[in-house]
């Protein structure tokens, strides 16, 4: 019995250790507006690997273009949230999203738990 207390303890631990490490990896808002808010473009894929170049201006603008066939170009808004940043695609309701990097030069763009993107440099 004492055991299993320990080890249920050294779970809980363990767990909540993760959630705080994968916490403290996520990108602030004011680091995602000095690496990606900028006006320069870089690339965004999305997880069935269409390829865009985005642009986040710093007047709170963004674009969108394909670099293939496939996918729509697209304009919106930006502004920083409290997590991270949230976009406005023209027709579309508000999205947020936070920012993990997830490499060299690679970052996961997550909607809660939920892989939208991957953004290179």
């Amino acid at each position: 019995m004492r055991a299993a207390i320990i080890v249920a303890a050294g779970v809980a631990l363990a767990t909540a250790g993760g959630a705080s490490a994968l916490a403290a990896e996520r990108l602030k808002p004011e680091e995602i507006k000095a690496t990606f808010f900028t006006g320069q473009p870089f690339t965004a894929s999305t997880p069935g690997n269409i390829k865009y170049t985005m642009v986040f201006a710093t007047d709170g603008n963004v674009t969108r273009t394909p670099v293939g066939r496939s996918g729509n170009k697209g304009e919106g808004t930006w502004k920083l949230s409290r997590d991270g940043y949230c976009t406005t695609w023209k027709g579309n309701k508000p999205a947020c999203f936070t920012v993990i990097p997830a490499g060299d030069n690679k970052w996961s763009v997550m909607q809660g738990v939920t892989t939208r993107a991957s953004w290179s440099k």
